[in-house]
């Protein structure tokens, strides 16, 4: 499947971050269907307390993807912490929380698809509080 960002529908937008999804990206055995995820993150932006209330305050749905510009911290579980950057492959398993630092972030993430609309759920609702 090919598919433009430009044609990737927007799932979360603020001030901060632009998130673009699309369902239908492929299956994988132990996953629901997979969905293709661009996303563009300001400079600064930590997604940590979006995800408080999740198990381990962490996102549990996991992602393959590439970074395609500037650095992004991931933090596991454990504490343990790596920083992705432009032109790394990724594979961030369940428990992680990430934030970008002082440049803007842009990376692509092969995700399940109604785990992670779970997780996009749960930060839409904590940006309301």
């Amino acid at each position: 499947m090919n598919q433009s960002k430009e044609e990737l529908a927007v799932v979360m937008e603020t001030p901060d971050a632009v998130v673009q999804h699309q369902a239908g990206f492929g299956g994988a055995t132990e996953d629901d269907e997979m969905a293709a995820e661009h996303f563009q993150i300001s400079a600064g932006t930590d997604l940590t307390p979006l995800l408080e209330g999740l198990h381990d305050d962490t996102c549990q749905c996991p992602h393959w993807g590439y970074v395609i510009d500037g650095e992004i911290t991931v933090q596991y579980s454990d504490g343990s912490e790596e920083v992705d950057e432009a032109g790394d492959l990724v594979y961030w398993p369940p428990g992680h929380t990430l934030w970008v630092g002082d440049d803007d972030a842009e990376f692509v993430l092969f995700s399940p698809h109604e785990e992670h609309m779970d997780v996009f759920d749960h930060m839409a609702t904590r940006m309301e509080d």
